[in-house]
């Protein structure tokens, strides 16, 4: 009975450090991938492996076409777009719109169709580092992953991040790509007009074709380029600097 006491606990402790080491280098190696990526263009998100796993299995064309593109080189007017239309508090939050997130929780209460309430933030930090299901530990992993960022990088990199990483279409990720299959041009001569078709695509680019716009994308279109037009002028370099 005391030989099965002592190597019950022996395991207890190995259980125990091993969760710790764990917990270590969990904590470590996120906080090594946040500084990396502050610099460093993310080469491949979780989301990108998902669809090109999901392409190969449905017999389709297996694709990822993307281009990383400095925020210098993107038209404000994309950056304004997807603020506009993603996140209006963007920066004025600290990585969560508390206003928008309680709005969302009483709205999900009333109905069957959830509504989000993610800002342009949380949507990088589950896009670079996490996967797309739903879940409450993965939102709490979302939470953190947005605190680092919005501690670590700029709310420059961290919309330059964003503009690079999104979905835009079937195998398509960024503004940059998007726009050269779209519109035929790079994303810094994106008009008001084709940036903010981009983003009234974004809540499902894979069904939503900005060269083909639904009667739904062009009324989203019309109430993002009203949005554009009353948050005027917006330089983060300047907002970084602060």
């Amino acid at each position: 009975m005391k030989l099965d006491s002592r190597y019950m606990k022996l395991i207890g402790v190995r259980i125990l450090k091993f969760v710790r080491n764990f917990i270590i280098f969990f904590f470590v190696s996120s906080i090594l991938f946040v500084l990396l990526y502050r610099w460093v263009p993310v080469p491949i998100t979780p989301l990108m492996v998902i669809r090109t796993t999901e392409q190969f299995f449905s017999d389709g064309d297996v694709r990822i076409l993307k281009d990383w593109t400095p925020i210098n080189s993107i038209s404000p007017n994309m950056v304004r777009a997807v603020i506009a239309s993603e996140d209006n508090k963007f920066l004025s939050h600290s990585g969560f719109d508390w206003e928008a997130i309680e709005k969302a929780r009483e709205m999900n209460k009333k109905g069957k169709k959830l509504v989000g309430a993610s800002t342009i933030s949380q949507q990088v930090a589950k896009n670079v580092f996490l996967y797309p299901k739903r879940s409450y530990f993965r939102k709490g992993l979302e939470a953190y992953f947005t605190f680092l960022i919005e501690k670590m990088w700029s709310k420059e990199r961290i919309m330059e991040v964003y503009l690079n990483v999104l979905e835009t279409g079937h195998g398509i990720y960024g503004v940059e790509k998007a726009s050269r299959i779209y519109f035929h041009k790079s994303a810094k001569d994106l008009t008001q007009s084709e940036a903010a078709l981009i983003a009234a695509s974004l809540p499902n680019p894979l069904k939503m074709n900005p060269q083909k716009p639904s009667n739904y994308m062009t009324r989203r279109q019309s109430t993002i380029m009203r949005v554009m037009r009353q948050l005027g002028k917006i330089d983060l370099s300047e907002e970084s600097k602060k």
